[in-house]
This record gives structure tokens, sequence and C-alpha cells, in this order.
């Protein structure tokens, strides 16, 4: 019988002033007649002066990613030389859709492209760009700059806990930067960073998953989809925790995981063979052509010499462009963290190759299928359904499948899909939320389970808090946006000085003199001092003690 996973200490000083930042501004959200206003003003100021930064950001960080792959370094393992990957290859990418891919995928599959093609990009072009690049541009967003930020953390969570043996802890990459001041008010200071951006990023996703499932629930069950379904659907997640909790990441997340992919898998081939087969084949084919031919140029466009054309005046770089670069760095503590547990063994090549080109496959899918399908209804001239397919209450999806043969069952299959989504992503991001404002006692361990539940409630409080900020129809997912990006920024400087830890780190290992079983190299060893070393439970040339 497998014994018991480890159960950490918390980190009180992290836990608390974390949660106090985020209840507080929970409740200024819930009280403040003005703080939507607020959210308004920031988000603003930041997209119109540091729009090139987060582009930048996103673009630097995919680069990185990338020399470490494919350089000599790429084939270090997140682990000893000798160590396995613990999960196979569709284990293991069933588990990045649980972490890193939500509901808001079908969400933004509709509303993505269908926004895209009345305004975007594709419209300063002649002839029938805006509706080739409409799906484009979403499968950008959704797709290679976000995963390299996933790649980034999860390698520094990986190396430091699995290689090196420190804890599995953002304040281990730190180390080889700042040396035991990680283990400081500085680790704490980077560590609540990452806590409330965490808990931003997740509450944005269920934010969305919220009025996306309660319309598809009030289509399903001819019930309002109103505040009511909403904090159902929050209530439900709390409860999924509650129940969750002990199950872990080997029967609860995994097995979730692996049947939430093969639902999604059913209902994306249903579209495409009862819908316009050969035209959405077709279009898949251009999107991947175009994808592959435009990345480099998309990867850093800043429309810097557009002349003001109207989407550009309608804030579409803001809400699209920088709002995902800024939800990805919410998401990455998140999800490199979960990618690093379930990733032991494998080198670094193989890491980011596979996260870089797994899941994002799946996304290009996805996105083309359900997006060029948006395309076509809307260019056939189906005005009432382009209305729809924008509005952020999620209707357009439900509209769309409504088209198809057997319509009340494939919309029923489409609320499953999301639901499995909506619960996996908020199972996933207490454990995370837990662990980060724990103290681990070794690399497998995890935070307290009351603790996991303490932070489902307060995921679950801030996420209503946001969606009811105002009374305008869909400014609670708008206020969701705006808050991500704002919190993206300080995140932002997390990212490079990962960048920092991690080559340092590898370098001082390609030097090193040892030829053994990889340990905390003696260069770096020398940056911390022996309490340290006692305290943090490893020994200085060996493993865990």
């Amino acid at each position: 019988m497998a014994a018991a996973p480890a159960v950490s200490r918390v980190n009180w000083p992290v836990f608390i002033v974390s949660a106090v930042i985020i209840v507080a501004v929970t409740l200024w959200v819930a009280l403040d007649p003005n703080a939507f206003t607020t959210l308004e003003t920031a988000f603003g100021w930041i997209g119109q002066y540091l729009g090139w930064y987060f582009i930048l950001t996103a673009a630097i960080v995919v680069v990185f990613v990338l020399i470490i792959a494919f350089s000599r370094v790429g084939r270090t393992k997140l682990g000893p030389d000798h160590s396995t990957p613990k999960f196979n290859l569709f284990t293991w990418t069933a588990m990045l859709f649980a972490a890193g891919i939500g509901v808001d995928l079908m969400f933004f599959s509709v509303v993505g492209p269908a926004t895209n093609l009345r305004v975007g990009p594709g419209l300063d072009e002649a002839g029938m760009a805006a509706a080739e690049q409409a799906a484009l541009w979403t499968m950008f967003h959704y797709g290679i700059p976000g995963w390299a930020m996933y790649a980034l953390m999860g390698m520094a969570f990986g190396l430091f806990a699995y290689r090196y043996h420190l804890p599995l802890s953002i304040r281990s990459a730190l180390y080889p930067i700042i040396g035991k001041r990680a283990q400081g008010r500085t680790g704490d200071a980077v560590e609540i960073g990452a806590v409330i951006g965490t808990i931003f990023g997740i509450a944005t996703s269920l934010g969305i998953g919220v009025v996306f499932l309660s319309f598809g629930l009030g289509w399903v069950f001819g019930i309002e989809a109103g505040a009511g379904v909403q904090v159902a659907l929050i209530v439900l997640a709390a409860v999924v925790v509650t129940f969750s909790t002990y199950s872990g990441i080997e029967r609860g997340i995994r097995r979730l995981a692996e049947l939430n992919v093969l639902v999604a898998i059913g209902l994306m081939l249903y579209v495409l063979i009862s819908g316009e087969t050969v035209h959405l084949l077709n279009a898949l084919v251009k999107n991947i052509g175009d994808f592959i031919a435009l990345f480099p140029g998309m990867l850093t466009e800043t429309f810097a010499y557009d002349s003001s054309p109207e989407w550009l005046d309608e804030g579409w770089v803001e809400w699209w462009t920088i709002f995902f670069w800024a939800w990805w760095m919410a998401w990455a503590p998140f999800v490199g963290l979960f990618l690093a547990r379930i990733s032991r063994g494998r080198t670094l090549r193989q890491f980011v190759v596979g996260v870089l080109v797994v899941p994002f496959a799946f996304i290009a899918l996805w996105i083309s299928i359900f997006g060029n399908a948006t395309v076509s209804r809307i260019l056939d001239g189906d005005a009432a359904f382009a209305a729809e397919a924008e509005d952020f209450s999620g209707a357009g999806y439900y509209s769309l499948m409504a088209e198809f043969p057997g319509a009340t069952f494939i919309i029923g299959v489409s609320v499953l899909v999301g639901l499995l989504f909506y619960v996996t992503s908020a199972d996933s991001g207490s454990l995370v939320l837990a662990n980060f404002t724990s103290k681990a006692s070794d690399t497998n361990s995890d935070g307290p389970a009351w603790l996991r539940v303490v932070w489902s409630v307060i995921i679950g409080a801030l996420t209503l808090a946001m969606l009811l900020v105002d009374t305008e129809e869909g400014a609670g997912i708008y206020s969701l946006q705006m808050a991500t990006v704002i919190i993206g920024l300080p995140l932002s400087v997390i990212l490079y000085l990962l960048m920092a830890g991690v080559w340092r780190a590898l370098r001082m290992e390609r030097y090193s003199a040892e030829a053994g079983e990889a340990t905390l190299p003696s260069a770096l060893s020398e940056r911390i001092d022996a309490p340290i070393v006692v305290n943090l439970g490893f020994r200085r040339c060996g493993g865990l003690s």
C-alpha cells in the first residue's frame, strides 16, 4: 500500500499577507462603486504606455526557452541523470490540459474569431484577409508565447527541485542570483507576488467559465442564466475541491484530465465531420501555414506604423494581445509548478518541445475548427449570430452548436466538457496555491488539506466579486481582464528573474567538474550558508535528508 503523501507546513507570512491583500481587493471591488472606473483607468494607462513591454517580454521568453532546448544544456534532465519520466506521453499531455487549458478555450474559440473578423489586423488588408486572419490571431494569442511562459516557469521549478534538491518553490530559482536572501523576505515577496498573480489568473478563467457555463445550463435546462446559477457553479467548484483534497494528482486530477481530453476530442471531431468538413480542413491547413510563416512578425507586432485604424482605436491590442500575455503571466506560476510535478525525469529539450508543441497542436485544431465554423456562418450573412458570437455571455458558442445535428445532445456534451475544464482548473488551482503558501517538506509534498479549501473559498469570493463589479452586461469579465493586466506587470519581473536564475545555474553546471549524479553545483552551493542548507532539509552534496 502506497504511503500517504507528505504534508507541508504553512508558510504563515506568505499565506497571511497574500490572503489579506486578496481579501482586501475582493472587499474593495464588492463595496466601492468606483472600482470599475479605477480598474479601467489603470488598464488604459498600462495599455497605452507599456504595451510594447508586454509584447517584448513574451518574445524574449520564447527565444530563451528555445535556446535552452536546442543548445547543449537541452540534454539536462529535470532530475538526476538516471531518472526517467513517471507518466507516459498521453497521460502527461492530458495533465497539461488539466492545468493549461480551461473552459475559456471554448469561449474564446468563438468570441475571438468573431471579434477579429469585425475589428482586427486583417481589416487593413485587401480581399478576405480579415476572414483568413480571424482564427489565426486567436491561435496566436492561445499559442506558443503563452506556453513558453509555462515552460520557463516549469523548468525553473523542476531544475531546482529535482536536480538541485531545493524546495519546489519559486524562491529556489533565485539562489543563483541573491543567495541566502532567497530564503528571507525577498523570497517571501516573490512568492506573495506569484500567489496574487495566480489567484487573479485563475479567477479570470473561472469567471469566464462561470458566465459561459451558466448560459449553457440555462440553454439545456431552461433556467435563467443569472447570478444564482453563477453562485451555484462557484459553490460547486469549492465542493469538488473539498472532496478531491485527499485524491491528489495520481487519482483525482489525472483521471479527470484524461476523461476531459477524450470527450473534448470527440466533440471537436463531431463538429468537423458534421459541419462543412472540406472547407474546415482547407481552412485548417491554411491557418497552420500562415501561422508558421507569420509567427516571427506576429510575435513582435506592435502596429507602430499603423495610422490609427478604427480597430486600434477600439483597443484591440490592449484587450487581446496585452491581456492574453498578462493572463499567461498570471497563470505561469500555477501551471509551471504543476508541469514540474508531472515532468520529473524528462530532459529540458523534451520538456520544452512537449510543452510548446503538444498542447498547441490541440489548441490549433480546436480554434481552427470552431473559429472557422464561426467565421463561415457570419460571412453567410447571419447578422444575429454575428452579434451573439461577440457577446461575452458565451451565447455565440451555443448558437453555433445549435446548428449541428443533435443540437441538444451536443450542447449538453459541451456543458459537460466545460464543467470538467472548470472543476479541474479550480482543483488544480487550489492545490497549487496551497503549495505556494507552504514550506515543502520534500519535493512531492502538498499543502495542508484545509488550506486548499480556504484558497478555494477565496478564489470563489474574488471571482464572484469581480463578476458583479458593475451592472453593465459583460462588465464583470471586463473587470477580470483589466485586473489581470494590472497584476501581470509586476509578475513580468519574476519571469526575468527566473530566466537569469536558470541561465546562471545551467552555466555553472556546464563548467562543473562533477560527473556523477547531479547535485547543486559547488559554485552555486557556495552562495548558501550551512544553516540555510540544514533548514531547507537537504545536504550540500547529496539528496534530500
